[in-house]
């Protein structure tokens, strides 16, 4: 990009599946901040995150590298430096973009959640630190850190990262320099019940909830995790309300960005870490809603939207596949940045996608995902998923299949595509996992992460228990 590079703003959620706003076409929830925003510039519709839980897929948005490069493979339940916690910077030794971004002139700043380790010290370029003690907790009364002390937040803390936002902008506004800004909210991961402003719960109180029909549980499901297997009907209007909550904030950014005379010179781009079932599957929760860890596509597709007023299409829809790890390729390569490990990592620019510029493909795009021993690869139409090293594994045809019902891994008519899918994959993480901190060797159940992958060497178990 020419000239002065655009200052950004990347709002990301927690726990966010696609199906949560009225542009994926959810008529139920109320997101019309989202909406504008969408109608401004381009969706995607095939966005998936690189591990269906939020340190791991967080740490490959930032770094470009999959969890098994990086070495994040569950969420982080030590090392955040927080509420008792030591303080581990798990990406100590890996660029991430915003590294970059503050080496080319751009003033850092983050406000929000980071669960990436030492929680209290600013990192990766970040210059302006305002996170969460941990990953997760209470909407008031939050634990957080601000100027590096620890502080719960007695206010409602969707509107507290919002206002720490808006300080950052009033502070690089009028700067030479571009700046960045990471607006991480904690919503709407649970808590649900009892916890968020009655003007946003009481918008639900008549909601039919047929956007998240109910079904039994799955056979795999951990229901005595989540609430929402005994009171759906609480869990879905604090989920509902936490997300209109989490809107009507980013409409306070919108706003914030037009009255300043910001807008045609700041690029928005909003995602959410991971996907999440509200009893899609009969699942409560994400990966880790089922043991086996699953990959639905609730769990793993995630909602991106990118606008830059004057500079990207305008209400334009992309179905192009695209994953958390080619994220920093491409916001790397339209502002005109270099990254010079970038032979080195797996994902590519999909800016052509992005701008309406790409042409015919001569060959599938697929995704992969991980977590753990569990690993997927999906394209348009197939989803393979293994499980390292006993199964049960799953495939899927999505064409007459899109609810994912079906387990067709017995299929003899299938026999082909999976073994050319499954060659594909092994081929894939061949070529990018580091030894070090290879997921599939890992013994990851979905409880949680405390210390750095591969520090305590093969088979120590730093993982905690599935629960």
């Amino acid at each position: 990009m020419a000239g002065k590079k655009p200052n950004i703003v990347f709002i990301l959620t927690d726990d966010q599946g696609i199906w949560s706003l009225g542009c994926y076409g959810n008529h139920e929830i109320r997101t019309p901040n989202l909406d504008r925003l969408a109608q401004s510039g381009v969706r995607f519709q095939n966005f998936f995150c690189t591990s269906p839980v939020c340190s791991p897929a967080r740490a490959s948005l930032l770094t470009g590298r999959i969890p098994s490069q990086h070495g994040i493979h569950d969420y982080l339940s030590g090392g955040n430096g927080g509420c008792g916690q030591e303080a581990i910077e798990y990406l100590r030794d890996y660029r991430g973009y915003t590294d970059i971004l503050a080496e080319n002139g751009y003033t850092c700043g983050l406000s929000g959640k980071w669960h990436l380790g030492d929680g209290r010290k600013s990192q990766k370029g970040f210059s302006y630190w305002y996170s969460h003690q941990k990953g997760g907790g209470p909407y008031y009364n939050a634990p957080m850190f601000r100027e590096g002390e620890p502080v719960n937040e007695k206010g409602y803390i969707t509107d507290v990262i919002t206002d720490e936002a808006l300080v950052f902008i009033d502070k690089t506004k009028n700067r030479e320099n571009p700046f960045y800004l990471s607006v991480h909210y904690t919503a709407p991961h649970s808590p649900w019940v009892n916890c968020h402003p009655e003007e946003y719960m009481k918008l639900y109180k008549d909601c039919l909830f047929e956007s998240c029909p109910q079904p039994p549980p799955h056979p795999w499901a951990k229901t005595e995790v989540l609430d929402g297997y005994k009171n759906s009907r609480e869990c879905l209007t604090g989920y509902f309300a936490a997300v209109t909550a989490m809107d009507h904030n980013v409409g306070r950014i919108m706003i914030k960005l037009e009255e300043e005379g910001l807008a045609e010179d700041t690029l928005i781009i909003f995602s959410s870490d991971n996907g999440f079932n509200c009893g899609h599957h009969g699942i409560w929760g994400k990966g880790n809603g089922t043991f086996p860890l699953n990959f639905y596509d609730s769990s793993v597709k995630v909602p991106f939207l990118v606008s830059h007023k004057n500079h990207i299409p305008e209400n334009r829809v992309c179905d192009a596949m695209c994953s958390g790890y080619d994220f920093m390729p491409t916001l790397l390569e339209y502002l005109g940045l270099k990254n010079e490990e970038a032979d080195n990592l797996p994902g590519k620019s999909f800016l052509s996608s992005l701008m309406g510029t790409e042409g015919e493909k001569a060959n599938p795009v697929v995704v992969f995902d991980e977590y753990g021993p569990a690993r997927m690869i999906r394209d348009k139409r197939y989803k393979l998923i293994h499980r390292y090293p006993y199964g049960p594994d799953e495939f899927y045809d999505l064409e007459p299949d899109p609810g994912e019902t079906y387990n067709r891994i017995q299929d003899e008519g299938y026999k082909e595509v999976i073994g050319r899918m499954k060659k594909q994959m092994e081929l894939w993480f061949l070529q990018y996992a580091d030894p070090r901190v290879d997921g599939s060797r890992e013994p990851v159940m979905g409880g949680g992460q405390s210390f750095l992958a591969g520090v305590l060497g093969p088979g120590i178990n730093v993982y905690g228990e599935n629960k």
